[in-house]
């Protein structure tokens, strides 16, 4: 089952956010840098992100039932926008955090919170690039949320190096004591990253509880239920995403000397050589009618 995929690699990233953020936390702590405690912040709003998106897939896993006859894959959509909002509140956070720091008189970072921002860029990197693999195998918009969450984490975590390379080496380097806030510039730098990423994860998934048009694979479904033998024409193709799954509805155009029970078997094997091709589909409904160019030629032969 694809969610079973999927929850295995949100399972690995939500571990894996929980160990780097408590170790940012306490690096930052101790070694006196604010970009990093922010960077912990960050990758606190990751494992509650994580956290989010496991129940989802546990949810879009579930069969249609009598209450819910489309299934539960909205539930993915729902935790893609509740992690866009986390890191919009991480983001407001950082920059609030900054901004004190920057008016606060303090000492620069300790030189070895770099060996911690170094390995935890790489971590986070890799592990992007495990999520969002699967991810785009199963065209799941929760788990490629999971996915831009850790990459987000390594952008935050690589302004932060840069910040804090240029606190500790700086002003004394460049003679310019104000260097050291370039630790409280990073963070908010990072900040700007974090809500750019946000937003793209709160767009799709607003489009897709809303129900927005899919129009690329309805054209793709069009094109193939015309392919099919006794399909004069089709119309009003609608097509919407739910979780990793489409719903299909159309309009079938037929031979109008058909009767019902012919006209009924063929919308069947349309079906089924839509659900055949596109593996994708979780729902479709077909809608008969005659068709207007056969019904035309048929009253012109009368």
């Amino acid at each position: 089952m694809p969610q079973s995929h999927l929850q295995r690699n949100t399972t690995i990233g939500f571990a894996t956010s929980v160990a780097l953020a408590l170790v940012k936390l306490a690096a930052g702590t101790w070694g006196r840098s604010s970009a990093l405690v922010a960077d912990a912040v960050e990758s606190l709003a990751d494992t509650i992100g994580s956290v989010l998106v496991w129940q989802a897939l546990r949810v879009a896993a579930k069969p249609p039932d009598k209450d819910h006859p489309y299934g539960y894959g909205k539930a993915e959509a729902l935790a893609a926008l509740a992690v866009g909002a986390l890191l919009v509140v991480a983001a407001l956070y950082i920059v609030a955090k900054s901004f004190h720091e920057i008016v606060t008189p303090h000492e620069a970072p300790a030189p070895w919170t770099l060996a911690v921002l170094v390995a935890v860029v790489l971590v986070k990197e890799l592990l992007f690039r495990f999520v969002m693999r699967g991810a785009d195998a199963f065209d799941s918009d929760a788990a490629r949320a999971d996915a831009w969450h850790h990459r987000s984490d390594a952008i935050t975590s690589a302004a932060a190096f840069v910040g804090v390379t240029v606190a500790v080496w700086g002003p004394a380097a460049f003679d310019v004591p104000t260097l050291v806030l370039a630790d409280e510039a990073a963070a908010m730098l990072a900040s700007g990253i974090i809500l750019i990423t946000a937003t793209r994860l709160i767009r799709p998934a607003l489009r897709e509880l809303l129900d927005a048009a899919a129009h690329e694979m309805a054209e793709q479904v069009a094109a193939a239920a015309r392919g099919i033998e006794g399909v004069a024409d089709v119309e009003k193709v609608f097509v919407r995403k739910s979780g990793s799954g489409y719903h299909v509805d159309m309009h079938l155009h037929v031979d109008p000397d058909l009767s019902v029970r012919v006209a009924h078997a063929l919308a069947g094997q349309v079906k089924a050589a839509l659900r055949a091709e596109f593996a994708n589909l979780t729902g479709v409904l077909i809608h008969v009618e005659p068709s207007e160019v056969a019904e035309a030629v048929h009253t012109e032969q009368q």
